[in-house]
């Protein structure tokens, strides 16, 4: 007869057999599994490498290439603004470097910078709309008309700074007075929505807008169709405008992106979305020349863009 005793030391040895078992068999698998990641992670490594060393080259390749660009700017720009003067506008998110680099190239293209505006955070924020539809209101020069179907607010400043800070394109003469010019800056500097930062702007007969890359955040699509809507407006009034962006500003929520998303837009205003590299910003140079040739054009390395730069052959 088997004893209780002996029943339990069997069932203890099974127990400790299974345990045995289970400890060899999870080590086993164990050094599997850590000799598989290994292996791996070996693998992986050499892809990091190689990848590393493909950006580099690239990165080398792209170096070279701006280098050169910046190289033969001076004789691809030659005489391109020779005698035009130009109003350069930024966005809250604009490079100064682009804009220093910008500046250099109008004047090895022969022209001039009449004038620097700077768009503020508060000018593109949502929130404040009905301000500046107000602000503009109160100061509308005596003869100029603000186009009727415009409410947004980003339509309205284009079409006022462009009233007083560009041009006729017909003429070329101002259409507002000195005084007029300066009390429509002023008002819009004294509610937080520009900023000049230096001397006082002059009429200029073409301007660039310069803006970022992909706008982010609350309000993002808001705040992109405002800038590209300035620069429409900005358009109609005068010459030829341009819309620079840096990589990114062709996406949905970046103002190049909504300004080529409509085709009343884009059917007179020429954007870049490469500003950010040495052919960008000769691009957007050569595109106030297409916008006085009453051409316009989508250029850059997006997908939207039409071509990578303007055509020489008119």
């Amino acid at each position: 007869m088997i004893s209780l005793r002996h029943h339990i030391v069997t069932l203890a040895a099974v127990f400790f057999a299974l345990a045995l078992g289970v400890v060899l068999g999870s080590t086993s698998m164990s050094n599997g599994l850590l000799s598989g990641l290994r292996s791996d992670k070996s693998g992986l490594q050499q892809n990091l490498d190689s990848t590393e060393t493909e950006r580099n080259a690239l990165r080398e390749q792209l170096n070279s290439a701006n280098g050169f660009d910046s190289a033969v700017a001076p004789l691809a720009l030659r005489g391109s603004l020779a005698q035009r003067s130009v109003v350069i506008f930024t966005a809250p998110d604009a490079n100064s470097g682009d804009r220093d680099a910008v500046v250099k190239l109008i004047g090895q293209a022969g022209g001039s910078v009449s004038g620097q505006l700077a768009l503020t955070p508060a000018f593109v924020n949502p929130a404040n709309a009905d301000q500046v539809r107000s602000t503009i209101t109160n100061v509308i020069p005596a003869g100029v008309q603000l186009p009727t179907g415009a409410v947004d607010s980003g339509s309205l400043a284009g079409a006022l700074l462009g009233s007083v800070l560009l041009l006729d394109p017909k003429t070329a003469k101002p259409r507002a007075t000195p005084a007029e010019l300066s009390v429509a800056v002023q008002a819009l500097q004294a509610g937080g929505f520009i900023g000049t930062g230096g001397p006082a702007p002059e009429p200029g007969q073409l301007a660039i807008v310069l803006a970022g890359g992909a706008v982010t955040g609350d309000g993002a699509g808001d705040r992109a169709s405002t800038v590209a809507r300035f620069a429409a407006a900005l358009d109609r009034t005068s010459a030829g405008v341009v819309l620079a962006g840096r990589s990114g500003s062709a996406d949905g929520n970046g103002p190049i992106g909504v300004a080529r998303a409509d085709a009343d837009i884009t059917a007179a205003l020429t954007t870049v979305d490469n500003v950010d590299s040495s052919a960008g910003r000769i691009t957007s140079v050569l595109g106030l020349q297409e916008q006085l040739e009453g051409r316009a054009g989508q250029y850059g390395t997006s997908r939207t863009a039409q071509a990578m730069t303007v055509s020489t052959q008119g």
